[in-house]
């Protein structure tokens, strides 16, 4: 079994940083890859970025490319979603994400998830 436990959210203004985590726990990850959603209201779940955890080969959404950053320390288990650059539309929930095997876009075939960070970015 693997927890996911979120952090970092919070209320901005549009152009401001923020840093997610996600702290995993229960196993190993060597195999796995994890991922980022973020979830508005009234909307479907969307991908924003996904990483390898081995490798570190790392994927973003084209609505969060240039601004968006995801990484992991493999020392710490911890998943990290740098954000640059937010606007109002970046609004969400946003969702930790694992699956043990490769990378994919696709929120259903994920395995694990965490229980959400809210991001309100105000104009």
């Amino acid at each position: 079994q693997v927890q996911l436990v979120e952090s970092g959210g919070g209320l901005v203004q549009a152009g401001d940083s923020l840093r997610l985590s996600c702290a995993a726990s229960g196993r190993t990850f060597s195999s796995y890859a994890m991922a980022w959603f973020r979830q508005a209201p009234g909307k479907e779940r969307e991908f924003v970025a996904a990483i390898s955890w081995i490798g570190g080969s790392t994927y973003h959404a084209d609505s969060v490319k240039g601004r968006f950053t995801i990484s992991r320390d493999s020392a710490k288990n911890t998943l990290y979603l740098q954000m640059y650059s937010l606007k109002v539309e970046d609004t969400a929930v946003y969702y930790c994400a694992a699956r043990n095997r490769l990378p994919v876009f696709t929120a259903s075939l994920y395995d694990y998830w965490g229980q959400g960070t809210q991001v309100t970015v105000s104009s």
